[in-house]
């Protein structure tokens, strides 16, 4: 292709594109016909902008028709005051620098789309969380992502559709996946189970409205039947599509598949994928002595998320990963 070809198609801005999601969706975006600019951390993330560099941030925007946004730092971490803070400003305060930036711009883009997380919805055991009808969580997690899209509604823009991505948990290539993973292998990919142990202050809330009780000390027992949504990658891809060429999908959208699992049937797939017969069950006490160790949260796999894509489905999309066994066996064989 030319420069003159180049110059001529429209220019997709991604921030975070060195991450998980954001690396699976370059090629993509080239192959729909956009030119694509990246944002991120200079200078190891080799991004074409830096967020060092505000000015320089307007300028990309600035003329662009497509910004997705998937900066953020890892949640895999234990919740520490350092690492609490660095969650939250890598969300929150990238966000305002995007939202200042839009503002801004002579020529806006056309369409936002902003990562979010279902974690915002409740520990859930009862029913599915749509965005209609869920109910909106408390604690750390939860603060996060009501900060994070506070700041993506921040204010009117009125020549840029905005579109906030409640994502469950992404299978394939990632963090969540590869640990869960390592577990099963290894003989410990029975249930994961809620129980009796030491209150602690890492899931207190954040931020100017920060919400929850201050010491947090566990979920309602789910005796491994928690609800684990899930979406696998590829559905992740087509849904950025799919709300790319939909001009009636706007405000917050659940990205999940809706062949929600459970914990207990997660695991059980997990261990088929990589071929271990047996599954040892971590009941709360060894749960937490081996996330200790692995510097992570037992969050991850004992609160209840179950978020349904209602808007999503209603819009005509269909998800083409919907069972848990056949996309765990996908990506891990």
């Amino acid at each position: 292709m030319t420069a003159e070809e180049t110059s001529l198609r429209p220019t997709a801005v991604i921030a975070g594109a060195s991450g998980f999601i954001g690396t699976s969706l370059l090629a993509p975006l080239e192959s729909w016909g956009y030119q694509v600019r990246t944002i991120g951390r200079a200078p190891t993330s080799g991004a074409h902008v830096s967020w060092d560099d505000p000015q320089a941030i307007a300028a990309a925007i600035d003329g662009a028709d497509l910004l997705i946004n998937f900066a953020g730092r890892s949640v895999g971490c234990r919740y520490t005051d350092s690492n609490r803070r660095d969650i939250w400003d890598s969300r929150v305060l990238t966000t305002r620098t995007l939202n200042d930036a839009v503002r801004a711009a002579s020529a806006p883009p056309r369409l936002w789309i902003n990562s979010s997380t279902a974690t915002i919805y409740r520990h859930a055991m009862d029913r599915p969380q749509t965005e209609d009808d869920g109910d909106i969580g408390e604690g750390f997690s939860v603060d996060v992502a009501k900060g994070w899209e506070h700041e993506f509604f921040r204010g009117d823009l009125p020549g840029t559709r905005r579109v906030a991505l409640r994502m469950a948990i992404v299978l394939g290539d990632g963090a969540a996946l590869n640990m869960l993973a390592t577990a099963a292998r290894f003989g410990a990919g029975g249930p994961q189970l809620e129980g009796r142990w030491f209150g602690h202050t890492r899931y207190r809330g954040i931020g100017p409205n920060a919400s929850g009780p201050r010491v947090w000390r566990r979920h309602e027992l789910s005796h491994g039947r928690q609800r684990f949504s899930w979406v696998h990658i590829d559905d992740v891809v087509r849904a950025i599509r799919f709300i790319d060429d939909h001009e009636e999908m706007t405000a917050a959208l659940n990205v999940s598949s809706p062949g929600i699992s459970d914990n207990t049937t997660l695991m059980a797939a997990l261990r088929r994928a990589v071929r271990m017969p047996i599954g040892i069950p971590a009941p709360r006490w060894l749960l937490e002595l081996g996330m200790m160790v692995l510097r992570q949260e037992s969050e991850l796999v004992l609160k209840s998320r179950w978020a349904y894509p209602k808007r999503l489905e209603e819009a005509g999309f269909e998800f083409r990963w919907t069972d848990i066994r056949a996309a765990t066996k996908s990506l891990l064989r």
